[in-house]
């Protein structure tokens, strides 16, 4: 299950035990498909490139995050019909 995630390259890397790669998504819709097929925590921790997004390929710190809560609502939706 996903339980730690990082900002890289524009997108968000998403880890399993904190070091398996379970994917890399850009959108939202990339980054909700790998959280239903490798599944989600319920505790999930970012690494601090989540706040400082800029140094890792997006427009203003913290846009990382923003990507990261458009996913998790329609993860939301998709998984478990709760509207973000």
């Amino acid at each position: 299950m996903i339980d730690y995630i990082a900002a890289h390259n524009g997108g968000i890397k998403m880890f399993a035990d904190g070091t398996n790669l379970k994917g890399w998504g850009k959108t939202a819709e990339a980054i909700a498909y790998t959280c239903k097929t490798a599944g989600l925590a319920h505790t999930v921790m970012g690494a601090s490139s989540m706040d400082f997004s800029s140094e890792y390929g997006f427009e203003k710190d913290g846009d990382a995050l923003l990507l990261w809560d458009d996913a998790i609502a329609i993860y939301n939706w998709e998984v478990n019909g709760v509207a973000g």
